[in-house]
């Protein structure tokens, strides 16, 4: 059985959001089910909005682009 996060959610989203590449404006990756297990979808989801930021998920994966640049699909 996996262990909980020891960080409140809200102390989950900021330390996420304060990784180098976020703080760049780059991309970060998390796994779907640490972010519905750790702060909740809704949540999330308010949180990205708030930010101007947008993502993506794919087998089990969100790639959250932190910056409010448009996204466009190549394939």
């Amino acid at each position: 059985m996996a262990l909980a996060s020891p960080l409140s959610p809200a102390a989950w989203l900021d330390d996420m959001f304060a990784s180098k590449a976020a703080i760049r404006g780059q991309v970060i990756r998390r796994k779907a089910r640490d972010i519905e297990k750790f702060i909740g979808r809704r949540e999330f989801e308010n949180e990205l909005e708030r930010r101007g930021f947008q993502a993506v998920e794919n087998a089990g994966q969100v790639i959250i682009f932190c910056n409010r640049e448009p996204i466009r699909r190549i394939v």
